[in-house]
């Protein structure tokens, strides 16, 4: 652990690329293999469950320290960090572990199963018993919100320099479904497995935001359009009569959505499809809600498939006959998909075409962008027609033109501190929507959380706000005097059941202050489910 909380301490305290790689590269090259395996679960988001819950984390640290525990409350807004506080409030000690990080995560495992008392007796022990970088990095395990500045590519590349394995090989070999208490890591790293090419991904092609208007790219007749569809990217792989289906989070999701084995023995052997797997309801693009009903179950069943059925959107074309056809210009890629798709014509698969839309102007792709909500897009995307399909986020040959968001006026209602470098301020909102009740009276409803979109001043101003004029104070949480407005933007909209407005707002954000306006001319609930796509 020692070792392994050391490697967290330099990852934490740098914003230097060469720095974290230098310090993940040594660590690799000298830490124990089932340590090396648990480091890099860790860091790639596969750690194990939960053993204990935050509020029993928070009593036992308090009760450890002699301090009440709204005085620990108030010490962790301000922290802003449940392990960073626990950390600082418990007696210092400058002793160290000699276990192992992967012993403490074993032992972490099965305190999941143990009673309170034994968890409380094992919590106390380990945080009087270790230093504080130690503790810190302990307790992140313990809450099981590790996150930690590094990206899993900056890891991967660390890996690649300390075992001499090239790094688009790693990258495949650390995707999909492992086991970090089951793999060792020679296997998991070192050994060249027969599949590894054969199931293996390329990376994916990202499009930057078009930064001022369509025109600006030039000459229209270079580029193409298509709608940017709302659902999850991914890549179909079809090589030696097996399927395999990554999503573009490096999650191999083929067991997820079982409708794509009727794939096999119709599209040929060595065929690699990039597309947005959406889903399809009574003969048309459902909302992302209905997508979200798939996503993550572990099991798929009958009932559900009938309910949410998928289809994938094919974008581009990468693989065909076993050769990579990632350097050839999209529009030579777009024939070979367009030929693909004519072969194909004559068997029910859930597979489609994303249409390739020619523009005469750019008037013709305001136009477009204009029947995206009808059409269930995101808005559009453009492509020049010569480029190659590259890797990763690079300006210049694709571009994603998006629709202005949805937006309301809502009331701020209740807030909590902010984290960071916002943990003394007030910065994280609940807003709400007036509703007209059966006896004609009205009152605001909750309808969506944001804390983002404005300045730093406005912040401030916000806060000054809130701390004057706090109604009462449910634990972190405050109710405010509804007074101050906002304009709230958010991507998509749908009926839900189990929010107390009945509608599901996606990615909320603050749009503006509207100092223009009072609260009785904020929207309704009304107003917001008129927006529901029909």
């Amino acid at each position: 652990m020692k070792n392994f909380a050391e490697l967290i301490k330099t990852l934490d305290s740098s914003n230097k690329t060469n720095v974290k790689v230098d310090a993940l590269t040594q660590y690799f090259r000298t830490a124990g293999d089932t340590d090396k395996v648990w480091t890099i679960a860790i860091l790639s988001h596969r750690r194990p469950p939960r053993p204990v819950n935050t509020n029993l984390l928070r009593m036992w640290a308090a009760e450890l320290a002699n301090i009440p525990l709204w005085l620990f409350e108030d010490s962790y807004h301000i922290v802003g960090d449940l392990a960073e506080t626990i950390a600082l409030i418990i007696p210092t000690s400058k002793d160290h572990s000699e276990k192992t990080l992967t012993e403490f995560v074993e032992e972490m495992i099965t305190l999941k199963r143990k009673t309170d008392t034994e968890k409380k007796e094992y919590l106390h022990t380990n945080w009087l018993s270790l230093n504080y970088y130690e503790r810190f990095v302990f307790t992140k395990l313990i809450t099981g919100s590790f996150r930690i500045g590094v990206s899993q590519k900056l890891m991967t590349r660390a890996l690649s320099k300390a075992t001499g394995v090239n790094e688009d090989v790693l990258a495949y070999k650390l995707m999909g479904e492992w086991d970090p208490a089951r793999i060792s890591f020679e296997k998991l790293v070192l050994t060249e497995k027969e599949d590894d090419n054969l199931s293996r991904p390329y990376p994916f092609y990202l499009a930057y935001a078009v930064e001022g208007e369509p025109e600006d790219l030039g000459d229209v007749a270079q580029w193409s359009a298509e709608h940017k569809w709302d659902g999850i990217r991914s890549q179909t792989i079809i090589r030696n009569g097996q399927l395999y289906v990554w999503s573009r989070g490096e999650e191999l999701v083929t067991d997820k959505y079982p409708e794509f084995n009727s794939f096999l023995g119709v599209i040929p052997d060595g065929t690699v499809i990039d597309g947005e797997i959406l889903p399809w309801i009574d003969g048309g693009i459902g909302l992302f809600n209905d997508l979200q009903t798939r996503i993550g179950r572990k099991v798929v069943s009958p009932a559900l498939l009938k309910k949410t059925p998928v289809v994938i959107r094919a974008y581009d074309l990468l693989e065909w006959e076993g050769r990579d056809i990632r350097t050839l210009p999209y529009t030579e890629r777009r024939e070979l998909l367009e030929q693909l798709f004519e072969q194909i014509k004559d068997y029910q698969l859930p597979l489609q075409l994303s249409e390739r839309i020619k523009l005469n102007d750019w008037d013709e792709a305001l136009h477009e962008k204009a029947k995206a909500r009808e059409l269930r897009s995101e808005g559009l995307m453009f492509k020049r027609n010569d480029s190659a399909y590259g890797v990763g986020r690079k300006k210049g040959d694709w571009w994603k033109w998006k629709l202005d968001p949805f937006s309301i006026d809502a009331v701020l209602t209740y807030a909590m501190r902010g984290s960071g470098r916002r943990a003394t301020l007030f910065t994280d909102y609940t807003f709400a929507l007036w509703q007209t009740n059966e006896d004609g009276t009205k009152e605001l409803v909750t309808f969506a959380k944001a804390y983002s979109g404005l300045t730093d001043a406005e912040f401030r101003m916000v806060d000054d706000y809130i701390k004057k004029n706090t109604l009462d104070r449910f634990g972190p949480v405050r109710s405010v005097t509804p007074k101050l407005v906002f304009e709230i933007g958010f991507e998509g909209i749908a009926f839900s059941g189990r929010h107390k407005s009945g509608v599901a707002t996606r990615f909320p954000r603050i749009l503006r202050w509207r100092h223009d306006k009072t609260i009785e001319e904020a929207n309704s609930i009304d107003d917001l489910k008129d927006m529901i796509p029909k």
